[in-house]
């Protein structure tokens, strides 16, 4: 045990897990939540939102998120644990997979403009399955992420630096702030749907 007013550096394999799991949450729970808070919001009042999200999701995430994985593989390296060998490393990555499968997803919906089967007035099902991905891709975001802070940190680390409160807290706060503000969000929906069939039926008579 340290003697009191004394502290311990990192070990290196903490010194890693500690940037993996900064530069994660930073991607998963900060940048992915406001670029999907931007596109809920600016679309209902323009048609130029998809510059802004696509920047956020891509230019701006990607590298933080793979730089975050990388941090995550070097930890399992100096381990010596191997990799995909628990719940945390087998989840991250899913969800490494699943933000690129988004992501290509995101570009062939904006570059491939393809009919609704179902009419001019309704939107694609591609659209809706994009949304519906993202929303799962929050969910395991933030279970991984609290996983991480509550149970994978004491157990590869050995606690000797405890995760701080105010990390926790923060998993708290933008988890509630991302929920909130999506679900707020909804009452533009009518609005929303609205503008879009205005700019197809337009595209149709033009």
């Amino acid at each position: 045990m340290a003697a009191p007013g004394f502290s311990l550096p990192l070990f290196e394999t903490e010194r890693l897990a500690r940037n993996h799991g900064i530069l994660c949450t930073v991607g998963f729970m900060i940048l992915l939540p406001l670029g999907i808070v931007i596109a809920r919001y600016l679309r209902t009042f323009t048609n130029k939102w998809w510059g802004a999200h696509a920047v956020i999701q891509l230019i701006l995430s990607g590298p933080i998120i793979f730089a975050g994985w990388r941090y995550g593989w070097e930890a399992a390296d100096l381990l010596g644990n191997g990799h995909f060998f628990d719940p945390h490393t087998k989840m991250g990555m899913a969800l490494l997979i699943l933000y690129v499968i988004q992501l290509v997803w995101g570009l062939f919906i904006h570059f491939v403009k393809t009919p609704s089967p179902f009419g001019v007035a309704t939107r694609p099902p591609q659209n809706y399955f994009h949304v519906f991905l993202g929303l799962v891709i929050m969910v395991l975001a933030q279970e991984q992420v609290h996983y991480g802070l509550y149970i994978e940190w004491p157990t590869m680390t050995g606690n000797l630096h405890p995760v701080p409160q105010s990390a926790k807290n923060a998993w708290i706060a933008l988890t509630v702030v991302f929920w909130v503000l999506y679900i707020v969000g909804f009452a533009l929906i009518p609005r929303q749907f609205s503008q879009e069939r205005q700019n197809r039926e337009s595209r149709t008579k033009a």
